[in-house]
């Protein structure tokens, strides 16, 4: 009730002691968050290469479908990754390395086995249930979810461009042909994905079988309601224009690189927390000097941790002496 007072004299020109402040909004310059679902064929795999290429120099992709990426590799450039097990503390791994390495762009193809795959989401979910609370569904989601929640994190805030594809279940549909005949046709159906996942995402678009890109929600006007016909490399340029219009960030890199000084003291990193935490950078993933893989905000509460006990250890031997 107090605070809502406060907040009531500030609006009024007096100053206000509330822990919420409002500030002007900015737009700022950002990277690529997008989501292609479709059926197998409609071309999901080709059209995130082209708007990758479009998006930076150095791309990663992180194979879950036996190695399709490698039949473009006469037409684009990238380093491949590929998995057979698709747990989601892999895919954090993953692009924690990926992060370490510099790559621009990283293409997860698909996420889609990260949920239904062998050690994806749905069969933790099961494993958790199973071991832990008798074969009860809710006790084994309650156990599994903080495990989609960092790989969610760690893809919303990777340094660099992100772009995910998302198989899409088929389905047949009755339409009627230029002769009036009704013929069956091929329709892709909702993602194989964790319901309201594109809400991470800035832009999402859906492929059919004609290679036809229908961009069902963006954050970007100009592509708001986009349909593409074989989406090529302008594409991708239109996203990376909208992207850079806006003020420039601290790249993400330089955060991690601060969390990783050596000489850092425990009052820079705790405003270092504080810079990450307001733009929600805490999952970022990122590997440590040694190379083990952790998150942003992980590594800045560790080592804050370290630096406590040292300063403490510190003081029982003066108090010692």
């Amino acid at each position: 009730m107090a605070q809502a007072t406060q907040a009531a004299a500030s609006a009024g020109g007096r100053t206000s002691h509330t822990r919420f402040q409002f500030a002007p909004a900015t737009k700022e310059q950002s990277k690529a968050r997008v989501a292609l679902d479709g059926p197998s064929g409609s071309g999901k795999t080709y059209t995130a290469l082209t708007i990758a290429t479009a998006l930076g120099s150095r791309i990663a992709v992180i194979d879950t479908e036996r190695g399709s990426a490698r039949k473009y590799a006469n037409e684009f450039a990238f380093d491949v990754l590929e998995l057979a097990y698709f747990s989601p503390d892999d895919l954090v791994e993953a692009l924690a390395a990926a992060g370490a390495a510099g790559y621009d762009v990283v293409i997860v193809d698909s996420l889609s086995h990260f949920w239904s795959g062998s050690g994806g989401m749905l069969e933790q979910v099961d494993n958790a249930a199973k071991k832990g609370f008798g074969g009860n569904s809710f006790g084994g989601w309650k156990e599994a979810r903080p495990m989609e929640r960092r790989m969610i994190e760690a893809l919303v805030a990777y340094p660099g461009h992100v772009i995910v594809t998302m198989r899409a279940k088929t389905d047949y549909v009755l339409e009627t042909n230029d002769r009036g005949k009704q013929v069956p046709k091929k329709v892709g159906m909702k993602p194989e994905q964790r319901e309201g996942l594109e809400y991470e995402f800035d832009i999402v678009g859906s492929m059919d079988w004609e290679n036809t890109l229908v961009v069902t929600k963006s954050r970007a006007r100009p592509l708001t309601g986009a349909v593409v016909r074989l989406p090529g490399i302008e594409f991708g340029q239109q996203i990376k224009a909208w992207l850079e219009d806006g003020t420039a960030v601290e790249p993400v890199e330089d955060l991690i690189t601060e969390a990783n000084r050596e000489d850092a003291t425990f009052e820079d990193l705790g405003a270092l927390m504080k810079k990450v935490r307001a733009r929600r950078l805490e999952g970022a993933p990122m590997l440590t000097p040694e190379g083990a893989p952790t998150t942003l905000g992980e590594r800045i509460q560790e080592r804050g941790k370290q630096l406590r006990k040292a300063a403490q250890g510190g003081d029982t031997e003066r108090n010692a002496a």
